[in-house]
């Protein structure tokens, strides 16, 4: 009979984890999720694995625990008594803007939070094989195609706390002999994405639009260039890093880098709107230190792990901009322009 895997999920609750816990619930793995102690629930993303039907194959393989990245002593005794084959560690304080206003709250929870399970699973000598979030902003100013070999020079104090989880990933992997990879993930999208990420903010504001509650949209930097891709497809790539014979460091992207212009253009085109009739650019949205082109070269996840993204960028867009109407009580083929066989 074959022994079932045990996962523990960091930031379970956020986009990343919610699709993760569903490819290793269906793989047959027992999850483990973290979620922080708060006077509001915000399990939504999970709630349909959460309270799962008794006779669901997911019932009773998803287990939920208290935790926090800023209390080591907390997530200690949570890796002694989950006893995980694989850590995804995906919590983090994880929006650039408001990493400028709440610095050293990032550098805790993004940066020493990830010190704080690589330490756990050296103490406990457990055989844990662990994956660390990285992100492709700490290339920051690095001119694309960015890849595993390229310099980093981050903008923003939410890159340079995963910077330092990064290269401190790299460093128990190498000095310990810890099974520890990272996965310099960019731009990576879904109806799960936080409503104050710019693709999220564009799909809400064309469906708020469309629903007749909103007539404008206000947006930053639209000449920022990035490499889109969909989190569902992403986190099959953090399971695949797990499942080699050595560890390593990859980068995720599609390859294709696309403007916010283009990104507002395809999502209000799906509506049949002129996208400049309706958005505004606001100066109170761009970044202290802006960060312009971002573009990944996934040639290496290609040929060691054998990925590549599925899911195109038009029918991602459309994925979440359905997600948004159907929130606002409007049906999407009253308001959408059918898809067009040539997206890509």
């Amino acid at each position: 009979m074959a022994v079932t895997k045990r996962a523990l999920i960091t930031g379970i609750t956020g986009q990343d984890g919610s699709y993760l816990a569903e490819l290793l619930l269906a793989k047959g793995y027992e999850v483990h999720g973290i979620v922080r102690r708060s006077s509001t629930m915000n399990r939504s993303r999970i709630d349909h694995l959460e309270h799962a039907s008794p006779g669901d194959q997911h019932a009773a393989r998803l287990v939920l625990h208290y935790g926090d990245m800023t209390d080591s002593g907390g997530l200690n005794r949570l890796v002694m008594t989950a006893e995980p084959d694989e850590i995804y560690n995906l919590a983090a304080q994880s929006h650039v803007h408001i990493s400028f206003d709440q610095p050293e709250y990032t550098g805790n929870a993004d940066g020493l939070g990830t010190t704080r399970l690589l330490e756990a699973i050296r103490s406990t000598r457990l055989p844990t094989r662990f994956y660390q979030a990285s992100t492709s902003e700490m290339f920051g100013l690095t001119p694309p195609p960015q890849n595993e070999l390229s310099p980093f020079h981050p903008r923003s104090p939410y890159a340079v706390a995963k910077l330092y989880a990064h290269w401190i990933t790299i460093n128990y992997r190498e000095a310990h002999g810890l099974f520890a990879c990272s996965g310099i993930l960019f731009n990576h999208e879904s109806p799960r994405r936080g409503e104050n990420f710019v693709t999220r903010k564009v799909t809400r504001g064309v469906a708020a639009i469309l629903a007749g509650r909103a007539t404008n949209l206000r947006l930053g930097n639209l000449d920022a260039r990035r490499d889109w891709g969909h989190a569902r497809d992403y986190v099959e790539a953090m399971w695949l890093m797990l499942q080699q014979q050595t560890p390593d460091d990859y980068v995720i992207a599609t390859g294709v880098q696309r403007s916010i212009r283009q990104l507002a253009e395809l999502a209000f085109g799906l509506g049949g709107l002129d996208w400049e009739k309706y958005v505004e650019v606001d100066r109170a949205y761009f970044r202290p230190a802006e960060v312009p082109d971002l573009c990944g070269d996934p040639a290496k996840a290609r040929s060691k792990l054998g990925w590549r993204p599925k899911i195109a960028f038009p029918d991602m867009i459309r994925e979440m901009l359905e997600s948004d109407l159907v929130a606002l009580g409007v049906r999407p083929a009253d308001v959408l322009r059918a898809p067009s066989a040539k997206a890509s």
